[in-house]
Parts: structure tokens; C-alpha cells; sequence
């Protein structure tokens, strides 16, 4: 697994002009294949009176799955530009269509890869972009007398805070950066003389996301 990658969270969209012709760019977060054939499906119903509705899609912390289409387009001018740019900014498990309504004006085919690249950036920036994070997450029991020494390691670490119960005991849940493990480990142990009781409970992706948590 990655300790990080970059995705769509939520989609956008957006629109550019070249030359009276209209680039509709809509961008889609999906994980799998048949999301991606489904949202695009829906996106040639919506704009059925297109010239042309072209895509791009990559799937997988590796873009294991790299798809496209120039959906009559000459070849290599619409879908290919959307994988590159895709692939340029190195976004992960998104689909990409860009809409096009002919103006009455041919771009040829360097004015066309401009045009689809374009549109596909312009779709990108009203788009939701995180950053996915791999991290464990932390179960630590401590009593009233180490809760200050824990919080003040979680600053300090600028770790994230997923829930704090208070009873006859204080259960943090924390998550924490893979790469950091090890390091939260052995302050927690020296901070509380071995007395906390650290429980590494669940291995997944994380991001923030304006100021909050979110578990991806």
C-alpha cells in the first residue's frame, strides 16, 4: 500500500471556449470500473445533443486501470490529453468528461489536445482534491494523571484525534501517519513509564479536509 496519494473527493464542473466551441469538463470520484462506465453513461444522456462526450478515467493507488475515449474525435487528440493530465497531476480513482459542442470552427488536431487539456485542467480546479494518508489507528488507555502528557504528544506530533471518552479511565482514539508509528509508540511508553495501554486497532487511509478528519 502507498503511504500516500492524491484523489477526487467530491467532483466539479467547468467550462472553457475555444474558438465558439464548448468544453464542458465534469469530473467524478469512482473506485471501480463499473462506476466509471455508469457515470459517463449519465453523461452522454445529459448532454445526448453533444458533438462529442470524451473521457478519461484511472483507478487504483498505482493507476492500475487507465481507460479513454476520443469518442469520434480524430485519434489521440481528446481522451489521450485527459489521461495525461490526469496522470500529470497524479490524481487517482477519478473519471473525467469533457463535453464538446461544436463551434462551426476547426481546431486541428494541436489545437484540439490544447483544448481537451485544458478543459480537463479547468475541471480539476473545481474539484475537491485530498490527499490520502496511510495511517494505524490507536486505541490508548491512560488515568487522569497521563491524559495532559498524551495530549500534548498528539500536538506535537499534529496528530488527529478520532474520539475521547472519560470514565474511571480516558480512552483516546488517535490516528497516526505509518510512518510515524513507531515513533508515537515509544513516546507514548516514555511519556507514561509503560503505564498506557496502546492498542494499534485498524490499518486505513485518512485525509483532512477543511480542518476535518475524514476517514477514506
Amino acid at each position: 500500500m502507498l503511504e500516500k496519494y492524491r484523489i477526487v473527493y467530491s467532483g466539479g464542473v467547468n467550462e472553457i471556449v475555444e474558438k465558439k466551441s464548448r468544453f464542458i469538463a465534469t469530473t467524478c470520484p469512482v473506485t471501480t470500473e463499473e462506476e466509471a462506465n455508469l457515470f459517463i453513461e449519465s453523461i452522454r444522456k445529459k448532454y445526448w445533443d453533444a458533438s462529442h462526450n470524451c473521457f478519461s478515467y484511472v483507478i487504483g493507488d498505482k493507476h492500475q486501470v487507465q481507460r479513454y475515449s476520443d469518442d469520434g474525435e480524430p485519434s489521440g487528440t481528446a481522451g489521450r490529453p485527459i489521461l495525461d493530465v490526469l496522470l500529470g497531476e497524479d490524481i487517482h480513482n477519478v473519471v473525467v468528461v469533457v463535453t464538446r459542442y461544436f463551434g462551426g470552427t476547426l481546431l486541428g488536431t494541436g489545437g484540439l489536445v490544447r483544448a481537451y487539456s485544458k478543459a480537463a485542467q479547468a475541471g480539476l480546479l473545481n474539484s475537491e482534491i485530498v490527499e490520502k494518508n496511510l495511517g494505524m489507528i490507536y486505541e490508548i488507555e491512560t488515568d487522569y494523571n497521563g491524559i495532559g502528557k498524551l495530549q500534548y504528544i498528539v500536538g506535537q506530533m499534529e496528530l488527529s484525534t478520532i474520539d475521547t471518552q472519560y470514565s474511571d479511565i480516558v480512552k483516546m482514539q488517535v490516528i497516526v501517519p505509518q510512518k510515524d508509528c513507531n515513533l508515537f509508540e515509544k513516546k507514548v511508553t516514555q511519556a507514561s513509564n509503560g503505564k498506557a495501554r496502546m492498542d494499534a486497532q485498524k490499518e486505513m487511509y485518512y485525509c483532512i479536509l477543511n480542518g476535518k478528519l475524514l476517514l477514506v
